[in-house]
């Protein structure tokens, strides 16, 4: 893949490596899901248990992307094209987006929780041809969003919606006839989608991920997952999160011609029910989860014993966590590291059970490359912490349409700077230390402090505002805003600086969980902000709380 405009790809000698070594097979996702089909048509591919409950084989998955690919290019959308998709974990999210795949436009994938101001933002910066939602998901009625979305983006020309459609068009009406021919399919070497970055500056950049790579990611996570034909998956966290797609995922799960169960919430009165009537053997979660099903374990009636692994990843699982994971839920942990711009660590099923429950995994390939560095780029040894840089098969090479960006968040030789903190063992597994960025990690979802920052300084009362991180027994992290006050102003209380931010337009978990009101921030020594200052100060609160309840 050639350097674009759009997305830096892969020098031509590390792709012809790639090639050469077997880590690209030539496959598209498309293609993937016709082989699977013509294997074994009958077999179940998805279940959804919502509503009256639905179970499509790759047969009928298959004819349902091709008869919706004809719609999409009967509708305009064709090749390059982008196509923001925000639907729940439903049937139709894999219809759509192997649709898209198959005529090569791109899935833009967002999240459920994604509200007015990140949607209007992906929609206009990708210049989307189309958006797909859920009529109403979990209370939330999403034409509403897209209708205002779609009066401000004037070069969003459809809204696609599963179920009642609104003002707008109901997806079940778009599939038609299949084509005979795609015309101008995709190659593996070129674009699949984009998917959100985490960003510490709040406006997600776009990660472009071809067939080639993100294939790759998929087998080779099978290969260390156990994931087979045999093998039931549930998604229980959001099917358009990196994670749950591709770690081995909803897609690693239909490349290996498995079965995926669609769990609507990850709680364990809906989950718990699905892992005992399925058989599930596989599914992975974030390690506030992950803790409140060990808690839900010892009393539930469900029999949980087809379950094999747990996948914990998103964001670092203590390791007391850790250790309730198998006794109670009589499983194997398996720890994931990862980012959706390409490496993936793994704690290996035949890993000794201290190494499982301390440390986060190693590479899934023997082509990642992995450099701990200190602040002037000088390589560490093992022990030592420092930042992680990685280049490889499946790690992208730059952001889309982000030149500027590029530029430091890779090396000039290609390798990209997580910005993780990370130390490596003597075994070669990785220990993650924390954030080097600005960047709360809540519970796996990724907010970023300048983005609530600018949100909170918007309110007329308030002069400066400071967003850290404060920890947290269940999220691991939390966010807390502190905030300066216009001098003169009316005291404002803490609930009213939340109101504001929700009603911008964020998603939920991006509201600040406390606000603290103070007359000055501390200072660095050269003048800036300390927010290492502040992370402690919340940091001592938080403990002498919890001493105070003891």
């Amino acid at each position: 893949m050639t350097e674009t405009t759009d997305a830096p790809g892969y020098p031509a000698e590390f792709a012809e490596r790639y090639r050469a070594a077997g880590y690209w097979r030539g496959e598209t996702f498309g293609q993937m899901l016709r082989d699977r089909a013509q294997a074994h048509p009958d077999r179940i591919a998805i279940v959804d248990p919502s509503g009256e409950g639905r179970r499509w084989t790759y047969g009928e998955l298959d004819l349902r992307a091709d008869r919706l690919a004809a719609g999409f290019l009967a509708h305009g959308i064709g090749k390059g094209d982008r196509v923001v998709v925000q639907l729940p974990n439903v049937a139709e999210f894999f219809e759509v987006v192997f649709a898209l795949f198959r005529i090569g436009a791109l899935p833009v994938f967002a999240l459920p929780a994604h509200r007015e101001t990140e949607i209007r933002h992906f929609c206009a910066f990708t210049e989307a041809a189309a958006y797909v939602i859920a009529d109403v998901s979990e209370g939330y009625d999403y034409r509403e969003l897209a209708s205002k979305v779609r009066a401000e983006v004037p070069g969003l020309k459809h809204v696609f919606v599963a179920g009642d459609p609104g003002e707008h068009t109901a997806l079940a009406a778009v599939p038609t006839e299949p084509v005979a021919v795609i015309p101008d399919a995709p190659a593996p070497h070129e674009l699949a989608f984009l998917q959100l970055s985490g960003g510490s500056t709040g406006v997600p950049k776009l990660i472009p991920r071809t067939h080639d790579d993100y294939i790759y990611s998929l087998w080779g996570s099978n290969e260390i997952c156990g994931v087979d034909e045999d093998s039931v998956y549930l998604c229980a966290l959001p099917a358009a999160h990196n994670f749950p797609l591709s770690s081995p995922g909803t897609l690693g799960a239909l490349y290996a011609g498995a079965r995926v169960v669609l769990a609507r919430r990850p709680s364990p009165d809906v989950a718990f029910p699905l892992i005992a009537a399925e058989g599930v053997t596989i599914t992975g979660l974030v390690p506030p989860l992950a803790l409140v099903w060990t808690e839900a374990a010892a009393e539930t009636p469900y029999d949980l014993s087809s379950l094999q692994v747990l996948l914990v990843g998103g964001a670092k699982f203590s390791e007391e966590a850790a250790r309730r994971v198998r006794p109670a839920l009589g499983c194997t942990l398996q720890q994931v590291f990862g980012m959706a711009e390409g490496l993936v660590n793994y704690t290996r099923l035949d890993d000794p059970e201290e190494i499982i429950v301390t440390t986060q995994g190693r590479p899934i390939s023997p082509a990642d490359e992995v450099r701990v560095v200190d602040d002037e780029d000088n390589d560490l040894p093992a022990g030592e912490t420092g930042h992680l840089l990685t280049r490889g098969p499946y790690t992208i090479r730059g952001y889309w349409r982000a030149p500027e960006h590029n530029a430091t968040a890779f090396t000039a030789d290609g390798f990209y700077r997580t910005g993780d903190v990370v130390r490596r063992t003597e075994t070669g597994h990785l220990v993650v230390e924390g954030r080097a960025k600005d960047q709360i990690n809540r519970g796996g979802e990724k907010v970023a402090a300048e983005e609530i920052e600018n949100h909170i300084l918007a309110h007329p009362a308030v002069h400066d505002a400071a967003v850290v991180s404060m920890p947290d027994a269940y999220l691991g992290e939390r966010t807390c805003a502190y905030v300066v006050l216009r001098e003169g102003a009316a005291p404002v209380k803490s609930i009213a600086i939340k109101k504001f931010v929700r009603e911008r337009g964020l998603a939920a978990f991006k509201v600040p969980d406390r606000v603290e009101f103070v007359t000055e921030f501390p200072q660095t020594g050269i003048g800036k902000v300390s927010k290492k200052d502040l992370r402690a100060a919340i940091a001592a609160q938080v403990a002498a709380a919890a001493a105070a309840q003891r």
